[in-house]
């Protein structure tokens, strides 16, 4: 009993230290509230509807493909995924499309707007697209219960 309460003592230090990366770990980022209402002027200026669909705006005919943002999800779209969604577009793909369709060669087709993008226009572009996204609750599956 005593090697379990340190096994499992231990294993749970682990789990903390293991959590913090040091200078690469995400605590303390944060980044001003934004204005939804510029947010939707950055993504009509950037074009962000030649490959993204959101319901607020319609997407041209000539779109190359149609990246769904916002809907029902079961999970949470925080605000620094969309962040990182935009300065970094290769660090995740979108599911529930080809692969071909939306990378090559392991790299994100999405322009990369570090270069161009103020970072002001990046929180209103995610103050933007965050409310799109509405969470449904998690649906337990319904097991049958035997009796023997």
């Amino acid at each position: 009993m005593k090697y379990l309460v340190s096994g499992v003592f231990f294993l749970c230090l682990l789990l903390i230290v293991s959590c913090d990366k040091g200078a690469d770990s995400p605590r303390g980022f944060s980044l001003p509230h934004g204005d939804a209402d510029l947010g939707k002027q950055v993504f009509i200026k950037y074009q962000c509807s030649g490959c993204h669909q959101i319901d607020d705006i319609t997407q041209p005919q000539e779109a190359e493909f149609s990246i769904r943002l916002g809907g029902k999800t079961t999970q949470v779209k925080t605000y620094a995924e969309l962040v990182t969604s935009v300065i970094n577009p290769s660090h995740k793909f979108a599911r529930g499309y080809p692969l071909s369709k939306i990378q090559q060669d392991g790299t994100s087709k999405m322009k990369v707007f570090n270069d161009v993008m103020t970072i002001t226009e990046l929180i209103n572009l995610v103050a933007f697209i965050q409310p799109h996204y509405e969470l449904m609750p998690y649906k337990n599956t319904n097991y049958q219960y035997y009796t023997y």
